[in-house]
């Protein structure tokens, strides 16, 4: 298992950041590597992000010592989506089977998390959101079937998509961690436009379903002072809680997102007027 550190930057500072500098503290370009536990540990809400990609055979989630404790889940809860092949979870002896797109939340307290590939050919990707816990909670698997499941947008806007709140208050209990998927109807390109702020909680993405060939420019940054990155299938974007979060693609694509911090509500956002935006 590797794990890179990532530090927090100040809103001031990333005005004068260039594209290199805004893609090495922001975007995490590799998350799956075969055969191993690959993670960034973001001191942005202390998140971890990150993937596992069994292979040959089963790889388990370790600790490290910037976790700081024995086992990676003593005071973290996880929460899993699978973005691969059919796959398998063990959590303390019991198995959770999930197959592509399906969501398990591993409770706080979990000492041994292993993952493993149902078939070799086509291994199981494990993406991997982590966050600090206060208390524990059940473990759970959410397929799409059971997540919470919002239609939005328009096609004369290009954001005709489907939300599925699959950690969340209505679905299951999380101490702090919210997390969900996002999928766009084909034709539309663009997400979270107008965009918001939410400086109670920051947020991760991670972009996929995408063709070798297409990107999405996902724009961050201050309202007035707005950046953005070129970012390529199955690579995620740490979002502070003083920047805007919006993407458009070349194509349709699919993303979750994950938030961490002082609340779990949803419609917790301060909105951007589009004339603000510079």
């Amino acid at each position: 298992m590797t794990i890179e550190i990532r530090q927090v930057c100040h809103p001031e500072a990333v005005r004068h950041f260039s594209s290199a500098e805004l893609r090495r503290h922001f975007l995490i370009e590799t998350l799956f590597v075969p055969g191993a536990v690959k993670l960034t540990y973001s001191h942005i809400d202390r998140l971890v992000v990150g993937g596992a990609t069994p292979t040959a055979g089963a790889i388990r989630l370790e600790s490290h010592k910037q976790i700081g404790s024995p086992n990676f889940l003593d005071r973290r809860e996880l929460g899993i989506v699978n973005l691969g092949g059919a796959g398998r979870v063990h959590t303390d002896g019991e198995i959770h089977d999930l197959a592509p797109r399906d969501a398990l939340y591993v409770a706080m307290g979990t000492k041994d998390v292993v993952f493993e590939s149902l078939d070799e050919a086509t291994p199981a990707k494990f993406y991997l959101v982590s966050t600090p816990a206060h208390a524990r909670f059940e473990t759970v698997k959410i397929g799409l079937d059971r997540a919470r499941r919002v239609d939005l947008g328009d096609a004369a806007n290009g954001n005709v998509r489907t939300i599925f709140q699959m950690i969340h208050p209505e679905v299951c209990r999380s101490a702090q961690l919210v997390l969900g998927m996002t999928q766009l109807k084909p034709g539309s390109m663009w997400n979270t436009m107008p965009a918001h702020l939410h400086d109670r909680r920051s947020e991760v993405y991670v972009y996929f379903d995408m063709q070798p060939d297409t990107r999405v420019f996902h724009f961050m940054g201050e309202p007035d002072e707005t950046k953005h990155l070129v970012v390529a299938n199955e690579q995620a974007i740490l979002s502070p809680g003083w920047s805007i979060h919006s993407g458009v693609g070349t194509s349709n694509y699919t993303f979750v997102w994950a938030m961490g911090g002082d609340n779990q509500d949803f419609t917790d956002m301060d909105m951007v007027p589009m004339e603000s935006l510079r």
